[in-house]
């Protein structure tokens, strides 16, 4: 079996510069580095709040987000990679927080099993909210 450990998830933006932004101001993370991949024709930040890490990519003439993928159940309907989910303590505080900085909330599920609250960044793609109930 691989030995390995998580490093970070990546999401592709219109703007470098307003999602850097958001991450920041809404998520905490902040600028690790930023660099350029000329193959690709991309600018790219590597976001970090402690040992989570995003990496940010805008890329000329990339095709928008499409509007299924911006709803949770509806993404779920295509196949490849649907979001990056992060736990919290108590999700009504975490929402509240979110909805008072303007951050629109998309879903939230509550289950036996656990709860969650999709929110969408500033290009639309998805983040999930996790709490975990207690054993």
């Amino acid at each position: 079996m691989v030995d390995f450990t998580f490093h970070h998830g990546a999401v592709s933006v219109p703007s470098l510069d307003e999602a850097a932004d958001w991450y920041g101001r809404v998520m905490g993370f902040s600028v690790e580095k930023k660099f350029e991949i000329p193959a690709i024709s991309a600018r790219v930040a590597m976001l970090r709040k402690g040992p989570l890490r995003m990496e940010v990519f805008e890329v000329t003439n990339a095709a928008p987000l499409p509007d299924d993928r911006r709803v949770p159940n509806r993404d779920l309907q295509t196949h490849g990679n649907k979001h990056v989910a992060f736990r919290v303590a108590d999700l009504d505080a975490t929402i509240a927080e979110l909805e008072a900085m303007g951050v629109e909330i998309v879903f939230v599920v509550r289950e036996k099993y656990g709860s969650g609250a999709f929110i969408r960044d500033c290009a639309g793609n998805l983040i999930e909210f996790v709490c975990e109930p207690e054993d």
